[in-house]
């Protein structure tokens, strides 16, 4: 017995631990409420190591048998919830509530039956065996696919596969002629170990799975401008020279380099915090525009780049022009009546082979012209007709 018991309270405090780290992701992640569900399923799990340990010296017995089998299944719907709202498969909470009703029912059904038998073993583990499937599919119908969310839904089906296995084990083994044995039979040590293990490896699996989406929340947040809403330089940068991949007969792309005419007057005449509405207004207006593939940035101050895939340069011409002329019928809030911000275009088509930083220069250049020649403008710059490879070392007066 005390082999056991020994593990049910290791068993609590693991259960413990976990509900202190799901409360602890509640507070940094944005899936607040599933690490909340996820921490209330373990807290009431454990509650089964207190009701298991009370079995053997209480003269009612089935009360805390059947409390010890209610928590647990009680816990495992709270993960199934809580996995269904981080996965975006959410559970019909209805349905959740009879499932469990009818599984403590059953377990009331079959609390006098013999056991150690196939039967009664079956029907006992049947409960948990369905909601740790249940749970598992929440993981396969989701559209995560990374390495972490593989680990959880493969441990999700080991778990669920060991709920079978104690089936046979509970048989094999003997789980005691009555409740009030089951603590100091072999089944309930194996039951105990590999319970804890499957406890370890699934909490673990399903606070890396939260983790990683703090990290890659906050790998984003450092990639977006927050005042635009657009990518920052960096941001910008990672997402376009990969799309700089060619199609086969085509250009990689067109590059779009933006800058707000006179925005140091609008700063100066009108105040900061309406030069910060310019300036969302704008990255607005290019998200409107911009086709849906294309990317678009806030290189810094008032300088913005969209970046516009498998577009030839007549194309990306007509979308400047757009952007431009929806720019200068904006009604700012904060600006004059009659005044309106402007903007002007350079653009560049991206030569096969030229790297990212050549095509802004080549776009800044236009860009630069356009201001020269009276802002407000869009200008196109040429396209360059061999594309020096930045990787070959090009000698000064070598033929």
């Amino acid at each position: 017995m005390g082999g056991a018991i020994s593990l049910l309270a290791v068993n609590f405090i693991i259960a413990q631990i976990f509900t202190a780290a799901f409360l602890v992701i509640a507070a940094k992640s944005r899936s607040r409420r599933a690490a909340l569900y996820c921490a209330g399923g373990f807290a009431v799990a454990s509650l089964a190591a207190v009701f298991e340990t009370i079995v053997p010296f209480t003269s009612f017995p089935r009360l805390f048998a059947i409390s010890a089998f209610a928590s647990v299944l009680a816990g495992f719907c709270l993960l199934r919830f809580g996995l269904g709202l981080f996965y975006r498969v959410p559970a019909n909470w209805q349905m959740l509530v009879a499932f469990f009703l009818a599984s403590v029912a059953l377990d009331l059904a079959i609390y006098d039956l013999p056991r150690g038998t196939l039967q009664h073993a079956a029907l006992y583990q049947l409960p948990f065996f369905v909601i740790q499937a249940w749970s598992a599919s929440v993981v396969m119908r989701s559209e995560r696919r990374s390495a972490a969310d593989w680990i959880l839904l493969w441990l999700l089906v080991l778990t669920s596969g060991y709920y079978l296995l104690k089936v046979y084990a509970a048989v094999a083994a003997g789980s005691g002629a009555t409740a009030q044995d089951y603590v100091s039979s072999p089944f309930a040590l194996i039951s105990q170990a590999l319970g804890a293990m499957l406890i370890v490896s699934t909490g673990l699996a399903m606070l890396g799975v939260m983790v990683k989406e703090i990290v890659d929340d906050a790998h984003a947040r450092s990639e977006i401008d927050l005042l635009s809403g657009l990518y920052n330089r960096r941001g910008f940068t990672e997402r376009v020279i990969p799309m700089f991949q060619l199609r086969e007969g085509r250009l990689p792309g067109t590059l779009i380099l933006a800058d707000l005419d006179r925005f140091k007057l609008v700063n100066d005449s009108y105040g900061h915090h309406t030069g910060d509405e310019v300036i969302r207004r704008f990255a607005r207006v290019l998200k409107d525009v911009m086709p849906n593939r294309a990317v678009a940035g806030r290189l810094g101050g008032e300088e913005f780049a969209v970046f516009l895939p498998s577009t030839d340069l007549e194309e990306a011409r007509v979308v400047a022009h757009g952007m431009r002329a929806a720019m200068m019928s904006q009604r700012i809030d904060g600006l004059a009546e009659q005044a309106r911000v402007t903007a002007s275009f350079g653009v560049a088509a991206i030569a096969k082979g030229e790297p990212l930083e050549q095509a802004m220069q080549r776009a800044d250049k236009a860009l630069y012209a356009a201001k020269e020649n009276g802002r407000n403008r869009v200008e196109c710059a040429e396209v360059p007709q061999n594309v020096v490879n930045p990787t070959v070392p090009q000698w000064i007066g070598r033929p």
